[in-house]
Order: structure tokens, then C-alpha cells, then sequence
């Protein structure tokens, strides 16, 4: 083996430019496939951040204005929605909904606590609101809001890890079991929330029946949502489902069934699940072009050694005269294309990683209410190196073999008299 592979290092050494331009081909190939690769995983981790720890099997309503007459009324008419809609919503569609929640926007608030304070957003929501929301409350920092404090109407309040900081000074005062001050009526701190991906937020949360009776909302909601159940599992379950809830939701507001501003949806499966689909086409597409573009450089390969074949024509001959075995010829040829494509394309294959992992430093996690993230951390994983590795060893053999079985069938006397 040793002398093989040296006799394969002497053969490369008299070829150096070619043998360049050959792997050359071949490591821009695999460069290519992993910044592919790369670039796709960027567009993914990109959407996966959107979401953060929210809940993707929610649909969020808000009321709107109507733009077609219906039923007598004229269009420009306001739709909002109230608790009636949330216990159609939950006796209705038992088998599709799993749960239903409202929440009340109560605007900006003053909160103090001595002589702090800040302007914060006050909403009066249920209890399941905090998975939707991707709410976290750590260990230690209380809880957030719950049945009991529903049923008797606590004037309880969860605040921001944000709003913590500024009223207590961070960490130098204990801020659970305090009583603060919103706008003229006092509530006391059971828990202090974050959220992952946003750091800058100081919304605040009190229970939806205090809310109701300390602000006089009556029965009116800003805003529903509902969590679907195990059974709506893919685009046309989702889309059948909510067909069926807009006509039952515009029975019960007297609109048309395609007045598409009398009330707004954000169905977050929905989107999830074509997001879902782009990312696998984006797998697909990907793995096909930069298999391609490797394929051009294993063709370029596989020429080079035909014409290494042609040029040692003679040498294969005398070769076989003194005793040569067809497999040892075979070896020699596919060896050297294996060699010459392992070698070049781990050097594109460290240079794509490279290239992923440098543009991963500028590419960080936005926050904020507006943010959106459309391409984050464009790295491979170990397990496309090693896909690629295995891709890499294989197009090298089949990128020797066509040649190497031309080199074996040359006949001993021919190849001898060529010239």
C-alpha cells in the first residue's frame, strides 16, 4: 500500500497544474453545497426565531370594521367581540379546541412603587395566555396569573423582569408580595415574567375578571384566542377547521362570510405549517443544486483521469506483460481519483464551514416589538459534515471507476505498441 500511494504521489507531483485545476473543481463543488447548506439553515433558524417559545397551534381574533352591507346594516359597521364569543368558541368546537382565552388592552398605566415608576401596558388576561405568549417566570419570581385570583377577582398583577428593575432597583429589593400602585388603585406582585426574545418589554397582567370589574369592560374582550387540539394536524385539517369557524363567527355577528375586515385572524399554525413546507423545499433545493454543482467538478475529475488513462496507455500494457492483475490497475486509478477528491474537497468543505461560522457572528437575534428575523446562525452541523465526508468518498470512486475499468480492459499488445 505504501508503494502504491507513493507511486500515486509522483504521479500528482509531475501534473501539479493539472491535478490543481482538477481538485480545484472539486473543492469549489463542496465549498459551494455547504455555503448552500448554510444559507438554507440560516433562512430556517431565521423563521424558528419568529416564533420564539410561543405556541404554534394558536389562532389570535381581533375585531375590525365590516365592508360589505349584509343583513340590512351598511358596511363601516364595528365588530367587536365580547364573551359571547368565547363560549360559542369553546362549546361549539369541542374535538377542534382545546382551549379559549380573552384578554382586555387597557392601554398605558402608570405604575409606582415609592418613589419609582414607569408607563406600562395593562392587560386583563386568563391564565393560558402564558404559553401562547411564550411568557417564562424563573424559579424564585413568583407565578403568574391563575383560576383562584379569576374566581374572586384578586387585584393581583404580574410584571416584566423590565418593570422590576426600574420600580426595585433590579435585584436589591424583594419585589413578590409588594403592593404597587396603577393609576390610582393598588395591586400586589405575585410574579415577575421575561420573555427569551424580548428584554425591553414592561407590559403588565391582571387577572381578565378583575380587569372587567375594576374598568368597567362589561363583557367586552379586545381580543380571543384558542389553542387547537392534536387534531388539526396538517394545512387542509387547519384550513377545513377555520372555514367552518369564520361562517359560525359570521352567523353570530350577522356578517358576510366574505367580508375578509370585519374580523381579523392570525392563524399561527397556518403559518407555521407553510413555513414548515418552505424549509423542506429549501432543504430540497438546496441539496439538489449543490449536488449538481459538486457532480461538475467530479465530471471534470473523471475527464482528467481518462486522459491519465490515454497518456499511460503503454504503461498499463507493459505493466500487465510483467504479471499485473487487472485489480491492481484498477486500484491504482481509482485510489488516485479518491485521493485527489478527498484531499481538495475537504479543503472546500473546511473553507464552506469557515465561511458559515464567520457570517454566523453577524447575523445575531433581533428584539423588540417590531423585530423580525429572516436569516440567523447560517452554520452546518455535524451531521451534514459527515454527509458531505460520505458524498465526498463516493464521488471520488465513481469518478475513477468509469476510467479505471477503460484502463483494465486494454489490451497487453495494443497498449505495448502504442505510442
Amino acid at each position: 500500500m505504501v508503494s502504491l500511494l507513493y507511486e500515486i504521489w509522483n504521479t500528482i507531483r509531475q501534473n501539479k497544474m493539472r491535478t490543481f485545476l482538477t481538485g480545484f473543481a472539486v473543492a469549489w463543488g463542496i465549498f459551494m453545497l455547504i455555503v448552500l447548506l448554510g444559507s438554507g439553515n440560516g433562512l430556517k433558524h431565521g423563521f424558528a426565531a419568529n416564533w420564539g417559545d410561543r405556541m404554534v397551534n394558536v389562532v389570535q381574533i381581533w375585531g375590525g370594521r365590516t365592508n360589505i352591507p349584509y343583513a340590512g346594516f351598511q358596511s363601516g359597521r364595528w365588530i367587536g367581540l365580547d364573551d359571547n364569543d368565547l363560549r360559542f368558541t369553546s362549546q361549539e368546537f369541542p374535538d377542534e379546541i382545546n382551549a379559549t382565552m380573552g384578554n382586555i388592552n387597557l392601554g398605558s398605566k402608570n405604575i409606582s412603587y415609592g418613589t419609582e415608576y414607569l408607563s406600562s401596558g395593562l392587560r386583563g388576561v386568563e391564565p393560558d395566555i402564558m404559553p401562547v405568549e411564550g411568557f417564562k417566570i424563573a424559579q424564585g419570581n413568583g407565578r403568574f396569573i391563575n383560576g383562584l385570583d379569576i374566581r374572586e377577582k384578586r387585584k393581583v398583577i404580574v410584571i416584566s423582569q423590565r418593570a422590576r428593575e426600574i420600580l426595585f432597583k433590579g435585584k436589591d429589593e424583594e419585589a413578590i408580595g409588594k403592593n404597587v400602585n396603577v393609576a390610582g388603585t393598588m395591586y400586589t406582585v405575585v410574579g415577575i415574567y421575561y420573555m427569551e426574545d424580548r428584554q425591553d418589554i414592561t407590559n403588565s397582567f391582571i387577572p381578565l375578571s378583575t380587569a372587567k370589574m375594576v374598568y368597567g369592560r362589561g363583557i367586552n374582550l379586545s381580543n380571543l384566542a384558542f389553542t387547537l387540539s392534536d387534531k388539526i394536524t396538517d394545512e387542509k385539517t387547519n384550513t377545513d377547521f377555520m372555514n367552518r369557524y369564520k361562517k359560525r363567527f359570521a352567523e353570530e355577528h350577522q356578517i358576510s362570510p366574505e367580508d375578509d375586515n370585519a374580523i381579523w385572524y392570525w392563524n399561527r399554525f397556518g403559518n407555521y405549517v407553510q413555513i414548515t413546507s418552505v424549509s423542506g423545499f429549501i432543504d430540497i433545493a438546496v441539496w439538489i443544486i449543490g449536488i449538481f454543482t459538486l457532480l461538475s467538478g467530479i465530471v471534470g475529475v473523471s475527464n482528467i483521469m481518462l486522459i491519465t488513462v490515454r497518456e499511460r496507455t503503454r504503461e498499463f500494457g507493459i505493466r500487465k506483460s510483467m504479471g499485473a492483475s487487472p485489480m491492481s490497475i484498477l486500484k491504482l486509478v481509482v485510489l488516485e481519483s479518491i485521493i485527489i477528491t478527498t484531499i481538495f474537497g475537504y479543503i472546500g468543505l473546511v473553507c464552506g464551514v469557515g465561511i458559515t461560522e464567520f457570517a454566523a457572528q453577524f447575523f445575531e437575534p433581533t428584539s423588540g416589538r417590531d423585530s423580525f428575523n429572516a436569516f440567523l446562525n447560517p452554520t452546518v452541523d455535524i451531521g451534514v459534515a459527515v454527509q458531505a465526508t460520505a458524498l465526498l468518498i463516493m464521488a471520488g470512486t465513481l469518478a475513477g471507476l468509469f476510467p479505471a475499468l477503460k484502463a483494465v480492459k486494454i489490451k497487453t499488445i495494443e497498449a505495448i505498441n502504442d505510442k
